[in-house]
């Protein structure tokens, strides 16, 4: 069953497609990258694709299986060729809660 993820991306300024032509060659086709790499690594679907450009950081929401298939994801989008990757479950809100309150 599928599950949403938070898929935050850093990288130095050094690094930033904005200095750096390699970086930025990637960037130019990781859209396309992106949508290629899906169907293979249980990514179902994008919900959101931020960044924070002055901070250096992604943030990426997905619909994914696991968060080996976000590994091979990021691997293939070429995201993780200048960007630490962090993955981290996401759990709605008021699914939280419903939890918080049955546990009392």
């Amino acid at each position: 069953m599928s599950q949403l993820f938070g898929v935050f991306a850093r990288h130095s300024p050094e690094s930033c497609p904005l200095n750096n032509a390699h970086s930025k060659e990637i960037v130019n086709q990781i859209d396309s990258k992106m949508n290629e790499s899906m169907p293979k690594t249980g990514v179902k679907k994008i919900v959101g694709f931020y960044f924070s450009v002055l901070e250096h950081e992604w943030t990426i929401i997905v619909e994914a299986e696991d968060a080996h298939g976000i590994e091979k994801f990021c691997i293939g989008a070429g995201i993780s060729a200048f960007n630490t990757i962090k993955i981290v479950p996401l759990t709605d809100f008021g699914a939280a809660m419903k939890k918080i309150l049955e546990n009392k």
